[in-house]
Protein backbone atom coordinates (compact mmCIF):
# COMPACT_ATOMS: atom_id res chain seq x y z
CA UNK A 1 0.00 0.00 0.00
CA UNK A 2 1.43 3.31 -0.90
CA UNK A 3 -0.49 6.03 0.86
CA UNK A 4 -0.25 9.73 -0.38
CA UNK A 5 -1.05 12.82 0.98
CA UNK A 6 -4.39 11.72 3.30
CA UNK A 7 -3.39 8.55 2.91
CA UNK A 8 -0.63 8.90 5.09
CA UNK A 9 -2.38 10.21 7.75
CA UNK A 10 -4.84 7.37 7.35
CA UNK A 11 -2.03 5.04 7.08
CA UNK A 12 -0.50 6.65 10.07
CA UNK A 13 -3.48 6.47 12.01
CA UNK A 14 -4.11 2.68 10.99
CA UNK A 15 -0.95 1.91 12.89
CA UNK A 16 -1.56 3.59 15.59
CA UNK A 17 0.15 7.00 15.34
CA UNK A 18 -2.04 9.93 15.95
CA UNK A 19 -2.34 13.58 14.38
CA UNK A 20 -2.07 17.21 15.34
CA UNK A 21 -3.32 20.22 13.48
CA UNK A 22 -0.50 22.57 12.20
CA UNK A 23 -0.62 25.99 12.96
CA UNK A 24 0.01 26.98 9.28
CA UNK A 25 -0.57 23.89 7.39
CA UNK A 26 1.82 23.48 4.36
CA UNK A 27 0.62 24.69 1.01
CA UNK A 28 1.93 24.81 -2.43
CA UNK A 29 4.36 23.70 -5.15
CA UNK A 30 7.54 24.24 -3.46
CA UNK A 31 7.78 22.53 0.63
CA UNK A 32 11.36 21.10 0.67
CA UNK A 33 11.16 16.73 2.11
CA UNK A 34 13.70 14.73 2.16
CA UNK A 35 15.82 13.07 5.50
CA UNK A 36 18.51 15.77 5.86
CA UNK A 37 19.66 18.69 3.84
CA UNK A 38 21.95 16.08 1.63
CA UNK A 39 18.76 15.03 -0.42
CA UNK A 40 15.79 16.89 -0.77
CA UNK A 41 13.01 16.83 -2.93
CA UNK A 42 11.04 19.61 -4.04
CA UNK A 43 7.18 18.87 -3.30
CA UNK A 44 3.69 20.14 -3.60
CA UNK A 45 1.57 19.72 -0.54
CA UNK A 46 -1.92 21.18 0.66
CA UNK A 47 -2.49 19.89 4.10
CA UNK A 48 -3.03 21.51 7.51
CA UNK A 49 -2.78 18.08 9.75
CA UNK A 50 0.82 16.20 10.53
CA UNK A 51 1.57 12.76 12.59
CA UNK A 52 2.71 13.22 16.03
CA UNK A 53 6.52 11.73 16.06
CA UNK A 54 5.89 10.62 19.53
CA UNK A 55 2.87 8.53 18.81
CA UNK A 56 5.61 6.37 16.37
CA UNK A 57 7.76 5.01 19.34
CA UNK A 58 6.03 1.94 20.01
CA UNK A 59 5.46 1.17 16.68
CA UNK A 60 7.12 -0.25 14.38
CA UNK A 61 7.37 2.49 12.02
CA UNK A 62 10.37 4.11 10.21
CA UNK A 63 10.45 7.95 9.05
CA UNK A 64 11.39 8.33 5.76
CA UNK A 65 11.26 11.89 5.04
CA UNK A 66 10.57 15.22 6.93
CA UNK A 67 9.53 18.57 5.84
CA UNK A 68 12.70 20.45 5.71
CA UNK A 69 11.04 23.96 6.90
CA UNK A 70 9.85 22.52 10.38
CA UNK A 71 10.64 19.00 10.29
CA UNK A 72 7.39 17.67 10.74
CA UNK A 73 6.98 13.93 9.24
CA UNK A 74 6.73 13.58 5.85
CA UNK A 75 7.42 10.17 5.01
CA UNK A 76 6.81 6.65 6.33
CA UNK A 77 7.45 3.10 6.16
CA UNK A 78 6.64 -0.01 8.00
CA UNK A 79 9.12 -2.13 8.60
CA UNK A 80 7.49 -5.46 7.93
CA UNK A 81 4.46 -4.78 6.39
CA UNK A 82 4.60 -3.78 2.82
CA UNK A 83 3.06 -0.42 3.61
CA UNK A 84 4.91 3.14 3.00
CA UNK A 85 3.69 6.73 2.43
CA UNK A 86 4.00 10.57 2.10
CA UNK A 87 2.38 13.79 3.18
CA UNK A 88 3.06 15.17 -0.58
CA UNK A 89 1.80 14.45 -3.98
CA UNK A 90 4.40 12.42 -5.50
CA UNK A 91 2.42 12.75 -9.36
CA UNK A 92 1.88 16.26 -8.74
CA UNK A 93 2.27 18.51 -12.43
CA UNK A 94 3.42 20.51 -13.26
CA UNK A 95 6.69 20.74 -11.63
CA UNK A 96 9.87 19.08 -10.62
CA UNK A 97 9.80 14.84 -10.60
CA UNK A 98 11.93 14.74 -7.85
CA UNK A 99 9.87 11.98 -5.88
CA UNK A 100 9.09 9.72 -9.18
CA UNK A 101 11.12 7.00 -7.80
CA UNK A 102 8.69 6.40 -5.12
CA UNK A 103 6.38 4.75 -7.69
CA UNK A 104 9.06 2.18 -8.81
CA UNK A 105 9.43 1.41 -5.35
CA UNK A 106 5.55 0.47 -5.13
CA UNK A 107 5.40 -1.51 -8.43
CA UNK A 108 8.66 -3.14 -7.09
CA UNK A 109 6.59 -3.88 -3.66
CA UNK A 110 3.46 -5.02 -6.12
CA UNK A 111 5.89 -7.45 -7.91
CA UNK A 112 7.81 -8.66 -4.63
CA UNK A 113 4.50 -9.33 -3.47
CA UNK A 114 2.94 -11.30 -6.03
CA UNK A 115 5.97 -13.26 -6.58
CA UNK A 116 5.81 -14.71 -2.77
CA UNK A 117 2.12 -14.88 -2.92
CA UNK A 118 2.61 -17.46 -6.12
CA UNK A 119 5.42 -19.32 -4.64
CA UNK A 120 2.79 -20.14 -2.16
CA UNK A 121 4.66 -18.05 0.62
Amino acid sequence: MFGICLGHQLLGLSLGAETFKLKFGHRGLNQPAGLDQSQVEITSQNHGFAIDPDSLTPLAVDITHFNLNDRTIAGLRHQSLPVFSVQYHPEASPGPHDADYLFGKFIDAIKTHRNSTAKGQ
